[in-house]
């Protein structure tokens, strides 16, 4: 037996909001309430834990990011030595990882709930 929906919810929204979410649940082939709720039960939510932790992976990142562009710079002017051409490929894999983990760290984990002692 299924849960009786007897509560209402009230939210505001601009006319065009509300025409285009109309819009889809017409196109869609559900009503404006399914289409909340289907929409809402796919959405995720951040803690605040979460959100801290983002923050703070993100400060680390852009400060290792800086350490980089310093180290790049030195490389650059002197790039004739076999030392410089060694450092500047160790610069570009680090690089790409460092880009790997910053497109990881947008993107929630999926039991993000779970995992707030990441280390």
């Amino acid at each position: 037996m299924t849960e009786k929906r007897n509560i209402n919810l009230t939210i505001r929204v601009t006319p065009s909001e509300k025409l285009a979410w109309q819009e889809k649940a017409v196109l869609s082939g559900l009503t404006l309430s399914n289409l909340i709720r289907q929409a809402m039960s796919k959405t995720r939510t951040w803690t605040a834990s979460n959100s801290s932790l983002v923050q703070e992976q993100t400060r680390q990142i852009a400060r290792i990011g800086n350490n980089l562009n310093q180290i790049a710079k030195w490389a650059n002017t002197y790039k004739q030595t076999a030392e410089a051409i060694e450092v500047i490929q160790a610069l570009r894999l680090i690089q790409e990882t460092l880009h790997e983990l910053s497109v990881k760290s947008d993107k929630p984990s999926p039991n993000s709930e779970d995992n707030e002692d990441v280390t």
